[in-house]
């Protein structure tokens, strides 16, 4: 029996991919290789496909028949918020599209459990500052809809043909596992700063005028092996049946500004670097904390890593990668 990961060769999906690995878990990844590198994978077998193409379906199930899938852990979709709101419909598409194509695959294989990959985008603009699973979603931007329009689908599969499914709903990953699993992407903050340094550029805040301590958004930054540790044991979960709950989120409980991140690897990296004010981006919402008592209650987990942690591993990984950063100063933390 093996576990497919779709989405296996990007910045979440290789660190799952090599933790299951290192259980002695079979692995197979689906993955179109646009963020991902075959080179994260160990010795997982690839299958190169795009989950949104019409034609995807009879291929995923010849795929999980193939190598006798038991269970879907799936990561593969678009995630730029401000992408999202300039191509809704393309977000849809390849996001909705892509879970459809994924879901019809599994009923034809006879693969009924799922972990799906969701976001704590489908909360939009929460009335509280610590957000808990069971109040209302009002995502505000095309990416949040898209998420949890998929959780919709999951729920639908459960009562149509019996699916297992769980919906992990995270807040901000950051950090690396291992040096050469450093997030490729640069569509989140950390990675953002980081390659703005390496090519000598300014790092930019999107607007230092919310309605927060300092004026710069605030979010729950969790590190990614927390992330990939979460997804294994909510296997665990499907395995032993219908999950009394299917939403989790997957945070620490605790928010961080920007301008904190920023400062913390100026810290880290012992340069003073400059960072630009931006305007704001669309559909940002200002404060999004996660409540994780659902998770610690159903499954034991909880978050071992801070933020310092995440990010002196990030900073770590990059200096480890090509793209390494010259610090202008002679005796600054590499």
């Amino acid at each position: 029996m093996s576990i497919l990961v779709t989405g296996g060769a990007g910045y979440i999906g290789a660190h799952v991919v090599r933790m299951l690995q290192e259980q002695g878990h079979k692995v197979v990844v689906v993955d179109d290789l646009s963020f991902g590198d075959p080179s994260r994978i160990g010795d997982a077998k690839l299958f190169q496909i795009d989950l949104a193409d019409p034609s995807t379906r009879a291929r995923l199930t010849e795929a999980m028949m193939d190598e006798d899938v038991e269970a879907v852990i799936h990561f593969a979709a678009r995630k730029q918020v401000g992408e999202s709101v300039e191509r809704p419909a393309w977000y849809y598409q390849q996001n909705v599209g892509g879970m459809a194509n994924l879901l019809r695959a599994m009923y034809d294989a006879g693969v009924d459990q799922l972990i799906f990959s969701s976001s704590a985008a489908v909360y939009g603009m929460p009335p509280v500052p610590v957000v808990d699973e069971t109040i209302e979603c009002k995502p505000i931007n095309p990416y949040g809809e898209t998420k949890l329009i998929c959780e919709w689908m999951a729920a639908d599969c459960e009562r149509a043909w019996g699916l297992k499914w769980v919906a992990l709903r995270y807040f901000n990953v950051a950090g690396a596992g291992w040096p050469d699993l450093m997030d490729p992407a640069r569509l989140n903050l950390v990675p953002m700063v980081l390659e703005r340094l390496e090519k000598g550029g300014t790092p930019a805040i999107f607007g230092d005028d919310y309605d927060t301590p300092d004026g710069t958004c605030v979010r729950d930054y969790i590190h990614i092996t927390d992330i990939a540790d979460a997804h294994i044991k909510s296997l665990d979960l499907v395995r032993d049946g219908q999950p009394e709950v299917h939403e989790f989120n997957v945070g620490t409980g605790t928010g961080t500004s920007v301008k904190e991140i920023i400062e913390g690897l100026q810290r880290i990296s012992g340069w003073d670097f400059p960072v630009a004010i931006e305007e704001r981006r669309a559909g940002d919402p200002p404060k999004l904390i996660g409540e994780t008592k659902r998770l610690q209650h159903l499954m034991g987990w909880e978050a071992k890593h801070d933020v310092t942690d995440i990010l002196t591993s990030a900073w770590e990984a990059w200096q480890a990668s090509p793209h390494r950063i010259k610090v202008p100063n002679s005796n600054a933390a590499e």
